[in-house]
């Protein structure tokens, strides 16, 4: 029998709220000087070079089985490559807060995808219900029927890399749960996985750029002087804060973050762990507003009351019951925690 976690993962779980919620700041302020596609190469080398040190101290290790890193070229892509770049590429066109409310799209996915990978596995009832419930609390943060709406495209990639997400974290669970040893190894391979991918899109990136391959590692500071921000900018009169914020970003927001993910996986499952996408959108708004300046009104603070109870259903303990239809929650990824 496995020992019992030190920190529980309900405590990981909250911590993961606020880290990732947070991020959409982070990137939108590094958007400020970089790239969308140099933000998420940035995160993806920063953070996997954070947990292979870590892997490194404990002296763990990489898988080393060849059908292991031909699904982690699948995991990586979908946890790592994919998101980061439609995340950054989305807040290029709507604001942290929308970017953020993206992730509505990972429980959604998570449920489909877990019909289509675990046939054995389901939700129960009541939490699928919950989990359609909390979607219209975050399209009613977003008030698609205002004027004004926000950019399609923008806000379809961030529902795009909350899709990810879901999809990922299933494949994980139907194909490489029994390769989990625990620790750092799985979560360090599939960032070195994510970022290994980052490299091709990268090149492709830089070499359709006017400044060729060099635009890789531009750093564009002409537009960081006090005279091209506005008064109160988090990036105002100081040149480093964008990449400060991106270093950040990899090494906390994805790195450490990573570590807890896992961690919330394997101790409660996909399903209740891509519930923590509900409630990052309240943190990334209520983040956009105190510190960007970006508009709150009374539907977003509906919104976040829908999303909280929805959340607080799909969290809420399974019953077993008598009848087919209460079928137990998805089981834990794997049994080390």
């Amino acid at each position: 029998m496995s020992p019992a976690p030190r920190v529980p993962w309900q405590a990981k779980f909250m911590a993961l709220v606020f880290i990732w919620g947070s991020s959409f700041l982070l990137m939108k302020v590094g958007l400020e000087s970089l790239s969308a596609v140099q933000i998420a190469a940035l995160r993806l080398l920063t953070g996997a070079a954070t947990i292979l040190l870590l892997l490194w101290m404990r002296g763990g290790s990489l898988p080393r089985e060849r059908w292991v890193w031909k699904h982690l070229a699948v995991t990586g892509l979908l946890l790592g490559t994919l998101p980061f770049t439609l995340f950054a590429l989305s807040e290029t066109r709507v604001s942290s807060a929308l970017a953020g409310i993206g992730n509505a799209a990972t429980p959604i996915a998570t449920v489909l995808a877990t019909m289509a990978f675990l046939p054995g596995a389901r939700a129960t009832r009541p939490k699928v219900v919950a989990v359609v419930i909390g979607f219209i609390g975050v399209v009613t943060i977003m008030q698609p029927w205002a004027s004004g709406r926000p950019d399609l495209v923008g806000f379809g990639m961030a529902l795009a890399g909350g899709a990810c997400y879901g999809i990922g974290w299933t494949y994980n669970r139907r194909f490489l749960a029994g390769a989990d040893l625990g620790g750092l190894s799985q979560p360090a391979a599939t960032l070195t996985m994510g970022t290994v991918l980052m490299v091709p899109v990268t090149l492709v990136w830089g070499a359709l750029q006017p400044g060729g391959i060099g635009s890789i590692w531009a750093y564009d500071r002409a537009r960081l002087g006090t005279s091209h921000l506005e008064a109160g900018s988090p990036g105002g009169g100081w040149v480093l804060l964008p990449l400060l914020c991106i270093l950040t970003l990899g090494m906390i927001g994805t790195g450490a973050a990573y570590i807890l993910q896992f961690d919330v996986v394997r101790g409660a499952g996909p399903v209740i762990g891509s519930t923590i996408t509900y409630l990052i959108p309240i943190v990334s708004v209520l983040l956009g507003v105190l510190v960007l300046g970006e508009s709150l009104g009374v539907f977003q603070v509906v919104g976040f009351a829908i999303v909280l109870v929805a959340a607080g259903v799909i969290n809420a303990p399974t019953r077993r019951a008598r009848t087919p239809l209460a079928v137990p929650d998805v089981a834990p990824a794997s049994p080390h925690a």
